[in-house]
């Protein structure tokens, strides 16, 4: 009999939410805590000793003996330093617990050894993490036991963002306050804060993990970096959305319960396009609170996947020939009293408010489109933008026929009169209600799509912090929206001043707007007409970073200063390097050590056969005799791609910085596509039994 969970129970229960600290904290410390939280107010050291020893207390009532920092390094996962809560012996020997407000507060990790773009030299190793007040802490429980994680920004001596954490923190005040004062110009006077509310989709694949582990390429590099296709892939299209297997659905529930736990709203679960794919979405939360959750899906999918002897892949392209994973970004702008500014009601062309919001937006993106497209530039994601399963490469935003009709009109006449209404959909089936029918379809292939009330930033990768995108969308709103009101603000005449804003902003960012099939060559044609950038590699994706434009944007509004925005475009073009370059030796080391001596091995006992015909009768061999030829014709094609990849690959070694990029992009992956081509071949030809590894179809087929 299946076990009943009672989810109201355990959701949250290894949270020190608002409720355990209301319950647990004198009424006085809490109150400050709630103004730090709410305001920023300093906390002082009496009452984070307090807030420290309460929060110590609970989590060792959890079983934990540890606690950590829990931050966010440029490295794209989640680092932690723990230390345990016991003090120095005392006379007798016997130690106490402690937990001071001072080690609540701060720690001090090494800043060197994580990546800096130069910000911190190897001799310059000081760095602190500082606790986020606006991040509830939680207590993880795994085979280490339970451990209090506190969630911290992390910045370098001089002060400067080492983290993704930081500059979401920037961001969101930055958003807030030239929202507020938007607000603010339309008589609204009770809300004090906007919050961006984000809900990402996570797309992931589940492998056997003996299957796994037979595989150097998925070891090393996250995805397979030889495999021909299996006969079946997802062609069928009865994957997606198909009745999930027992082993998954067991996987499923487990990961439900622990995420639960921890506050994260897990709310859905399907099987994803292709085979062995699947996905998870959870409930709207802050922005803030969706990147840590988001970090927590992410880690506590690999550990329950191996716990049921699967792997968990999240790198954006696993495998050639189906469809990569991707992790959608809906964002969207709340006010602390629940208005939604994005929410354009029953008669957008009424509601004056949403479309300075949703004009101001078009000009972020239309101004900012380089920017936003870096913000998903991940080496994986090369392999998945504009392959006509996800987004393409080009920025464009999918209005739908509702507001496009109003901006329409406002671009005709110079007002919008009417909005188009969705109406009810009847279809034709007695005993079937009719549906209230959406004003708007949907549209797959927009990498920024209006869906109702929200944004949905389809490019993100799988593998990649939402932080990133989440800082780039909140930054560049904050500045449309600071112009608007500078404006406004100026105006004799608001409602006329507000008009024309409206109509200026829709005309001259109106090229941004696309509603049609994004996947289309004709797109990418119109969108060359239209000036929007197509940005395939992200190698050309990083000097978005570093413009000018970008550079005085994020310097007006603190989110980053120049030195932070060069040490990150350092940074990924160190990663982008360094990933193709992991993937290049694994490569090697697969083709020299495995592929080519089986391949030899078979060739081999492939010739002693023929020999042995030939000897025993006067048979025609000629079939395998072409068999042979063309297997030894694929591994000298195999020996010579080996030995150009081995070239390059060291050729790369000595060189910095973007050159090295542009090196291993031009260079290497065309030298590793061309030893894949001629093993991918030998797959098809050697026996199944001396291939060194599983198949796609072992992998993906036999989960």
């Amino acid at each position: 009999m299946s076990e009943v969970i009672n989810v109201s129970k355990i959701f949250g229960e290894n949270v020190f939410n608002d409720s355990v600290m209301r319950e647990r904290l004198p009424k006085k410390v809490y109150a400050q805590l709630r103004k730090t939280i709410e305001d920023g107010k300093t906390l002082d050291p009496a009452t984070a000793d307090v807030v420290a020893h309460e929060m110590k207390e609970w989590a060792i009532e959890k079983g934990a003996t540890h606690y950590t920092h829990w931050f966010q390094p440029l490295t794209g996962t989640t680092a932690e330093k723990h230390d345990s809560f016991i003090t120095a012996p005392d006379a007798e020997g016997k130690v106490l617990m402690s937990f001071s407000g001072k080690e609540l507060i701060k720690g001090e990790p090494d800043a060197s050894s994580f990546p800096s773009g130069g910000l911190r030299a190897t001799f310059e190793a000081r760095g602190y993490t500082a606790w986020d007040t606006t991040s509830p802490a939680f207590v993880r429980q795994d085979a280490a036991g339970a451990t209090l994680c506190i969630p911290t920004a992390f910045c370098s001596y001089t002060g400067e963002a080492l983290d993704a954490k930081t500059p979401i923190l920037r961001s969101t005040e930055a958003v807030s306050k030239q929202a507020v004062r938007l607000l603010k110009l339309f008589g609204n006077t009770t809300s004090k804060k906007v919050t961006p509310s984000v809900g990402p989709e996570q797309e992931y694949f589940l492998v056997d993990r003996q299957k796994y582990l037979k595989r150097k390429d998925l070891i090393f590099a996250g995805r397979t970096l030889f495999g021909a296709m299996p006969p079946k892939g997802q062609e069928m299209e009865d994957h997606y959305f198909g009745g999930i297997r027992e082993r998954i659905a067991a996987f499923m529930k487990e990961l439900n319960i622990e995420l639960w736990k921890l506050g994260v709203s897990a709310k859905t679960q399907h099987n994803e396009v292709a085979p062995a794919q699947h996905e998870l979405a959870p409930i709207y939360a802050s922005v803030n609170i969706a990147v840590d959750h988001n970090y927590m899906v992410m880690n506590v999918l690999r550990k329950v996947a191996e716990r049921h002897g699967l792997a968990c892949l999240l790198h954006e392209k696993p495998f050639a020939g189906v469809n990569g994973s991707g992790k959608h970004n809906n964002w969207s702008l709340t006010t602390d009293d629940g208005i939604n500014l994005l929410e354009p009601g029953a008669s957008p062309h009424d509601n004056i408010q949403f479309l300075v919001v949703l004009t101001s937006i078009l000009k972020a993106v239309d101004r900012h489109a380089d920017l936003l497209r870096e913000s998903a530039a991940d080496v994986g994601n090369d392999h998945r933008l504009g392959a006509n399963e996800a987004p393409p490469a080009i920025i464009s935003i999918f209005l739908g026929a509702q507001l496009q009709d109003v901006l329409s009109q406002l671009l005709s006449t110079g007002e919008a009169t009417s909005s188009i209404e969705g109406g009810f959909l009847d279809n034709g089936v007695k005993g079937v209600p009719n549906l209230e029918k959406d004003a708007t379809d949907r549209n797959r292939t927009s990498p920024f799509a209006f869906t109702g009330n929200k944004f949905e930033f389809r490019m993100v990768g799988s593998s990649d912090s939402i932080a990133a995108p989440n800082v780039v969308l909140n930054t560049i709103v904050a500045e449309a929206l600071s112009e608007a009101c500078d404006v406004l603000e100026k105006a004799e005449d608001f409602e006329k001043a507000v008009h024309d804003l409206i109509k200026k902003q829709a005309a001259e960012h109106q090229r941004i707007v696309f509603n049609g099939n994004g996947y289309s060559e004709e797109w990418v044609q119109e969108a060359g007409r239209r000036g929007l950038p197509n940005i395939t590699s992200m190698v050309d994706a990083i000097p978005a970073l570093v413009t000018d434009k970008s550079l005085a944007m994020f310097e007006k509004f603190e989110v980053f200063n120049q030195a932070e925005l060069y040490s990150r475009a350092e940074v990924l073009y160190e990663i982008y390097s360094k990933t193709i370059n992991i993937e290049a030796r694994t490569m090697i080391d697969m083709a020299g050590k495995q592929i080519i001596p089986s391949v030899i091995k078979y060739t081999t006992v492939l010739a002693k056969s023929i020999n042995a015909v030939k000897a025993a009768a006067d048979a025609d061999v000629s079939t395998q005799v072409e068999l042979l030829n063309e297997t030894s014709d694929l591994l000298a094609e195999a020996k010579n791609a080996l030995a150009k990849l081995t070239e390059v690959t060291e050729a790369g070694a000595t060189l910095e910085a973007r050159e090295q990029a542009v090196h291993y992009r031009d260079a290497v992956k065309v030298a590793m596509d061309a030893l894949r081509t001629p093993v991918d071949k030998l797959e098809m030809i050697v026996d199944k039994e001396l291939w060194p590894m599983p198949s796609y179809g072992d992998l993906i087929f036999e989960v």
